[in-house]
């Protein structure tokens, strides 16, 4: 779970995860968070990461994998600090993994009722389209942070998970698929911030159209990773 500056909302999302009655165990990275973010993640429950200074979410997503990976899990899943991803479909997404080894918590996909319009839905459409094709399956949300990985995609984001703008959403899934890690979806619902202020407006979508375009265009010229052929089954620690 990384977080900057979440305290609105992250002490109770951590409680709504532990409260499903998986036996879940919640990190969260605090990505140099000035308010009291990683006392109320602790107090919650969950174990916490603390980053000197803010590295972005891509920065914070390499620290959780590198933790994962040093303390043996097998399954990861990153859900949003600010309660936007029902912990409900946790269970839901990581089984995803039993066929994939990079499971997406899906908007679009004939479930929920969350909408986007103008530039941002023209860019998040032009970006699943492409994206389906390099993975040759059909994806609506290749921008969803709502996603799980096995060991292998652990592996493989260890290697190279960027932390340039949407670099954590659409850079390192595509090479993630373009390094041979299969990736599949599973239709969710997502939910309003629990906490918070939207980051979008009619300004940021048109600079987002223009940002996501150049960003995977980028993720395209990057090279391919070389990653280890391991098991994709979905047992071990989550």
């Amino acid at each position: 779970m990384p977080a900057w500056n979440e305290a609105e909302s992250v002490g109770d999302t951590v409680r709504e995860v532990l409260a499903v009655g998986r036996p879940y165990d919640v990190l969260v990275v605090n990505d140099g968070s000035t308010d009291a973010t990683a006392e109320l993640a602790s107090e919650a429950g969950a174990t916490v990461l603390n980053l000197p200074f803010n590295l972005g979410v891509g920065g914070a997503m390499r620290a959780g994998f590198k933790y994962a990976q040093r303390h043996g899990y097998r399954r990861v899943i990153q859900v949003d600090a600010d309660g936007q991803h029902d912990p409900r479909n946790i269970s839901e997404v990581l089984a995803g993994l039993e066929h994939a080894d990079i499971s997406i918590g899906a908007r679009f996909a004939d479930k929920g009722e969350y909408k986007v319009s103008g530039p941002r839905k023209w860019a998040m459409q032009l970006l699943a389209k492409v994206i389906s094709g390099l993975a040759k399956t059909r994806l609506t949300d290749v921008t969803s942070g709502f996603r799980a990985a096995n060991d292998r995609a652990i592996s493989q984001y260890l290697d190279h998970y960027p932390a340039e703008y949407l670099g954590d959403t659409i850079d390192s899934l595509v090479v993630a698929i373009r390094s041979g890690c299969k990736v599949t979806q599973i239709p969710v619902a997502m939910r309003p911030r629990q906490g918070g202020t939207p980051s979008h407006n009619p300004a940021k979508a048109a600079i987002y159209l223009g940002r996501s375009t150049f960003a995977l265009l980028f993720a395209l010229t990057r090279k391919r990773s070389i990653i280890q052929s391991v098991s994709s089954s979905a047992q071990g620690a989550s």
